[in-house]
């Protein structure tokens, strides 16, 4: 129904979450992390399963729990992540492409033959390695 009165929409800036952790997970503050496909929060890792969701703002250890004992403070953004070797490293001239998941801090040029999630878009790469919007 439209409004018929003045209204105070909430709202948040969108770059700020409280996840869920998965059982059995240990997120590490500054870690890539991830969502699964339950919707919990997950370092990242090789999966094609997994939805990056930002950087871990701190340190929670729930492997001793169950999925949702634990909640994980998460924020989206651009941020230095290390570069992949070989075949799969990142160069200035992928910026703007997707880059994808190796693990909690690592990202490469390549899907591993579909076996890796997005991590999000290159923004930047210098010799500390890969600056990526997630």
């Amino acid at each position: 129904m439209a409004l018929t009165k003045d209204r105070n929409t909430k709202r948040r800036e969108g770059k700020q979450f409280s996840d869920p952790v998965a059982a059995a997970a240990v997120i590490f503050a500054g870690a890539l992390v991830c969502l699964d496909a339950s919707g919990n929060a997950v370092p990242g890792s090789v999966s094609t399963t997994l939805t990056a969701r930002g950087r871990a703002e701190e340190h929670v250890d729930n492997s001793s729990g169950a999925a949702g004992d634990l909640n994980v403070e998460v924020r989206g953004g651009l941020f230095l992540l290390k570069n992949s070797a070989a075949a799969d490293e990142i160069t200035r001239a992928d910026i703007g492409n997707d880059c994808y998941i190796v693990d909690d801090e690592t990202v490469a040029k390549t899907d591993g033959t579909s076996t890796r999630s997005v991590a999000g878009k290159i923004q930047d790469v210098d010799s500390a390695g890969v600056w990526v919007e997630i």
